[in-house]
């Protein structure tokens, strides 16, 4: 799968957070978050495993009993069930992938991702 940039296919998930579904595959999902400066990700833990990296901003991040000053090029991985959350100190953007793929993550039909065939001639 191949996902060409778009500022198209955000959806809120809380206040002052948005995502996008980027790609997913069998057993992946990536999402790309938006989160607002002030707003709080409630404490919460779910069956997928959760890797995640820091593009921009700063938050604390909570990944069981520790908390984390999380900064850009930071990256965390919070196994299954365990519960996490985090403050939202700046304007942000985090890249997390779950496994397995989210089915309540997945884009409804029609959105922007899209099979490519690549093109050849490297």
């Amino acid at each position: 799968m191949f996902n060409s940039h778009s500022t198209d296919g955000y959806s809120g998930s809380l206040p002052g957070i948005t995502q996008k579904t980027l790609v997913f595959g069998d057993k992946t999902l990536m999402v790309e978050f938006a989160l607002g400066k002030g707003r709080q990700l409630p404490l919460h833990a779910h069956p997928y495993e959760q890797t995640g990296y820091l593009v921009k901003g700063h938050i604390r991040l909570k990944i069981g009993g520790a908390e984390y000053d999380t900064l850009p090029g930071d990256s965390w991985n919070i196994p299954v069930n365990v519960e996490h959350g985090a403050q939202i100190l700046e304007d942000s953007v985090a890249i997390e992938i779950f496994s397995p793929a989210r089915e309540d993550y997945l884009p409804k039909k029609g959105g922007n991702t899209e099979r490519r065939t690549p093109k050849s001639g490297f």
